[in-house]
């Protein structure tokens, strides 16, 4: 099935405090969209949104034209059916291996044969390059790999759209490249959308075909476009400084 998010004039906010407003963007079917900025922008408070975990204060989400927003949480099955979300740092189940964690959505989505749920882990685990790790609990792997761990789980229901929440966060260099690697894998091979909340440089100009930045000092987007193209030629200085580093070669500022 195909996929397509339009957000339209969103405002979130805790009570009086207005965290973001006036949002409008639209995300592609098999994009790979990040939303960025710097810390405390509302960049997971964003993605919090687009999954139903918080309700704005103003404004509409339309999944493939179905207003996700006026729908009643009671009634949200069928949107959150096609989701996939990885949290950050993973959010796996400690006292469970990462079969378990992986098999749960698995069988409580329905009755399975065991046999068949074991293959479908197997095969999820496999996806992310942890073939073998079924019995193995979170605390004997390393922090790369519950990333992938936490993605495999995102995908055990075959998700139309992956929402992962800071996945290269902690992560070092060459770890935060292959999860990059993983990611565009995912993307090619599943044919899904993916929504990325990240602050990496690296990872943004790596993997993001549309990028929106949310901008803190005036509490809304500050630009939205391919991030090259935005580290390169947005008239927004701000924008510019973050996809500089801070530092714009033969800029007046």
């Amino acid at each position: 099935m195909s996929a397509q998010i339009t957000v339209n004039d969103l405002t979130m906010a805790y009570g009086s405090f207005v965290v973001m407003h006036d949002l409008n963007f639209e995300i592609a079917d098999k994009q790979i969209f990040v939303i960025m900025g710097g810390s405390g922008c509302g960049k997971s408070t964003l993605l919090r949104h687009l999954i139903g975990l918080q309700e704005p204060a103003k404004g509409s989400i339309i999944y493939d034209g179905k207003n996700f927003t006026a729908t009643a949480p009671a009634d949200r099955q069928p949107f959150i059916k096609r989701f996939g979300v990885m949290y950050q740092s993973g959010a796996l189940w400690s006292s469970l291996t990462l079969g378990e964690n992986i098999s749960m959505p698995i069988e409580e989505s329905g009755k399975l044969p065991a046999k068949t749920v074991r293959d479908l882990v197997s095969y999820k685990l496999s996806l992310v390059g942890l073939s073998g790790y079924e019995d193995y609990y979170p605390s004997q792997i390393s922090g790369g790999m519950k990333k992938r761990a936490g993605i495999a789980r995102a995908m055990a229901l075959d998700p139309d759209i992956l929402f992962l929440d800071e996945p290269g966060a902690g992560l070092d260099p060459l770890s935060a490249r292959r999860l990059d690697d993983l990611i565009l894998r995912l993307r090619d091979s599943l044919g899904s959308m993916i929504v990325i909340v990240t602050h990496e440089l690296a990872s943004i100009f790596n993997i993001a075909d549309q990028a929106l930045f949310l901008d803190t000092a005036t509490r809304t987007q500050g630009a939205l476009g391919n991030p090259n193209d935005l580290r390169d030629h947005s008239d927004n200085p701000t924008v510019r400084l973050f996809l500089n580093r801070g530092e714009i070669p033969n800029s007046p500022l």
